[in-house]
């Protein structure tokens, strides 16, 4: 909430269009529930990407995230008020081992070849440490009890409920996610009653999402759920929608242009606009930390 008030007084905007990657996208549409629920009407739109709200089916990163597991985590941040950044990348690792551990060690160890890293592969690597406080909750709260579909989640210490949401959402899932499955993600549109349009994409929770129109093999399905239509399973969706070529973001900015016809000048930055002074250079300091 803090970051949507210095948003709208630096650009003086009235609404803002919101987008959540992920777990942001979780805490987007825990900020979007509350934010109804309070009368704030300053979100124009809701964006989330491979972003789950209901975790029943949260997919194969269940295996590391049972109750003993949890408590487990919890007793080693408790020493350093953190999960440190290695420990959770290696847990994403262990879901594509086959991918991601033994067949580069054949390569490089058996076959003496060396990886060309990507862009994507090299950005991969740049993990964050994850705050006790927020780690647990998240894990115990949303991913063991479910408590944000359940209508148990609270914010500002009263509970929200997505079916408050009124503000568009575009919603994006990739087909082979192992962290975030898309039948998983499908299950906001049962959730929001709003009106939703869901994009399935070709590619993983990182290459999916960062699929530029540049990609010869993206491709993706859309469809638009209106307040009042009938909803469908996951797979009756998919079976319903053909798939296009392209990538989605062409769509998207569409579907963002029409929200907010016309353009809009770049937000003033750097002059203390607001009284919002410039702390450092991009990219900040906090990346730049051992």
């Amino acid at each position: 909430m803090t970051a949507l008030d210095a948003v709208t007084a630096i650009t003086g905007a009235r609404a803002v269009h919101a987008l959540g990657y992920c777990l942001g996208g979780t805490l987007l549409a825990v900020t979007a529930a509350a934010m109804a629920r309070d009368s704030d009407d300053r979100l124009a739109s809701v964006s989330m990407l491979a972003a789950q709200v209901d975790f029943s089916e949260a997919g194969e990163l269940s295996i590391f995230t049972t109750a003993p597991q949890v408590a487990l985590l919890e007793d080693m941040m408790w020493e350093e008020g953190y999960l440190d950044q290695k420990r959770m990348a290696g847990a994403f690792n262990m879901l594509r081992s086959q991918d991601l551990i033994w067949s580069r060690m054949t390569r490089e160890y058996l076959m003496g070849e060396r990886d060309h890293e990507s862009d994507l592969s090299a950005w991969s690597h740049d993990a964050t440490r994850m705050p006790y406080r927020m780690h647990s909750q998240y894990l115990r709260r949303l991913f063991l009890g479910n408590d944000l579909a359940g209508g148990r989640f609270e914010a500002g210490g009263e509970p929200v409920f997505l079916a408050d949401i009124r503000a568009p959402v575009f919603a994006v899932a990739s087909e082979a996610d192992h962290i975030a499955p898309w039948h998983s993600v499908f299950k906001l549109t049962h959730l929001l009653h709003g009106d939703i349009s869901f994009a399935l994409v070709s590619g993983g929770h990182n290459s999916g999402i960062i699929s530029a129109p540049t990609n010869p093999r993206a491709r993706y399905r859309l469809k638009h759920h209106l307040l009042g239509s009938r909803h469908e399973s996951a797979d009756e969706w998919a079976a319903s929608v053909a798939s296009e070529p392209g990538s989605w973001w062409p769509v998207w900015a569409a579907w963002l242009q029409d929200l907010a016809p016309g353009s809009a000048p770049p937000p003033p930055m750097g002059r203390g606009e607001a009284g919002y002074g410039v702390l450092t250079d991009a990219p900040g300091d906090y990346v730049r930390m051992p």
